[in-house]
């Protein structure tokens, strides 16, 4: 984060966007509001804090309005950057010195406050992406040389046995409670797209007016582009004959071959029917992604954006590049249960009105990701780094 500026950080583009000096002082409200207050037995930072930074844990106490973080311009980002350094200290000492007992109490908010941290990280990229793409001068997070165009071959659909499949987290790895229980689901055969789909792939459905042809789309999904005035994709734009697109590497000529990415759910299911497919179920997904290496373009490849899909046979850009969405909405496992108390608001208030992605995308911590990670946003939503991949009937 070296190339923001404190303007930078403190603007709100859109309700969904935080500006980045929140998002930091946030992840370090989360160590102080789980572990250092009632397990350690701190005194508060500043008592102001717990509104200000508080997300969505009502069981905390109120909070400020998510639609106004913008207004915040105090604390300054010199005052959150302090907060940060006395949180991290304060944490590096509780984990060098905690008792046993508050070890077992606290070892596993330790580990849920760092993951916690790396979404975090993601959303920061996300959201600075929209704060920059409506500024006019349209400058980049990095300064990165664009990637030459190339040219891909034509998608292949890869069959997938259908049966009996055990999916949901297994093992002693970190998860998310969302991603259990493991348990039991029937797949027909299937059939699923080798990569994602591509920017000229999805140019040809706008030129055969994808946009205009109320009959690809959802009751919700038309009213939605009809309201808002969509007609391409979020950060697309045409300069005369040519196609642009908005990066975290600033504005660039697009390339064809690269996955189309920031389409809302609306978009994708429209771009299915018109292609005479659909998109997979979270099942079939997390079924022929379940032995694959959780690698590709993602945060540590330094990218910002995604690439074309690598030269080779069978399913490729499972991980990295574009979030995938699924037909699945997002609701609790069979046998699910939320954490108990306040850290039980992670996801399982949420399990309405959202539909799920898979795969993680070009801003996604490399450690981050796995088979079982179930990512979730409304369908309206354009700004997560969200792609497409199709699936079919055998």
């Amino acid at each position: 984060m070296a190339s923001l500026s404190p303007e930078d950080m403190a603007i709100q583009s859109m309700p969904d966007v935080s500006p980045t000096k929140w998002h930091l002082a946030h992840s370090s409200w989360f160590f102080e509001a789980f572990v250092l207050q009632p397990i350690a037995g701190l005194s508060p930072y500043a008592a102001h804090y717990d509104y200000l930074f508080n997300s969505y844990y009502e069981e905390v106490g109120p909070r400020y309005p998510r639609s106004q973080r913008g207004f915040l311009a105090r604390p300054s980002i010199d005052d959150v950057r302090r907060y940060r350094a006395h949180i991290s200290a304060a944490m590096r000492t509780f984990i060098l010195t905690a008792s046993g007992n508050s070890w077992r109490k606290a070892a596993s908010l330790v580990e849920l406050g760092l993951h916690h941290e790396q979404q975090h990280q993601e959303l920061i990229l996300m959201d600075i992406k929209h704060v920059f793409s409506r500024t006019p001068l349209l400058p980049a997070y990095v300064a990165s040389p664009q990637v030459p165009p190339t040219t891909v071959a034509p998608s292949k659909f890869i069959e997938c046995p259908g049966g009996l499949v055990v999916v949901g987290h297994v093992g002693n790895g970190f998860a998310f409670d969302n991603e259990s229980p493991r348990h039991k689901a029937w797949l027909e055969p299937y059939l699923l797209m080798d990569r994602l789909v591509t920017c000229q792939e999805y140019l040809a459905f706008i030129e055969d007016g994808g946009y205009m042809r109320p009959a690809l789309w959802l009751s919700e999904g038309w009213d939605f582009i009809r309201t808002n005035e969509i007609s391409t994709p979020l950060y697309w734009r045409r300069v005369g004959d040519a196609w642009r697109v908005f990066t975290l590497n600033g504005e660039e000529d697009m390339n064809l071959a690269e996955p189309v990415v920031h389409v809302s759910y609306y978009e994708a299911d429209a771009y299915a029917k018109w292609s005479g497919r659909r998109l997979a179920t979270e099942v079939e997904w997390e079924a022929a992604a379940a032995n694959q290496s959780p690698s590709g373009n993602l945060l540590s490849e330094r990218q910002f954006h995604p690439r074309a899909a690598p030269n080779r046979n069978g399913l490729r850009q499972l991980f990295g590049d574009a979030w995938e969405w699924t037909s699945s909405a997002y609701a609790a496992y069979p046998g699910y249960k939320a954490t108990e108390g306040a850290v039980g608001e992670y996801n399982g208030k949420f399990m309405s009105n959202q539909m799920v992605l898979r795969g993680g995308a070009a801003v996604t911590p490399a450690n981050h990701i796995r088979a079982t990670y179930r990512n979730f946003f409304p369908a309206t939503a354009r700004w997560c780094f969200s792609g497409i991949r199709l699936a079919g009937d055998v």
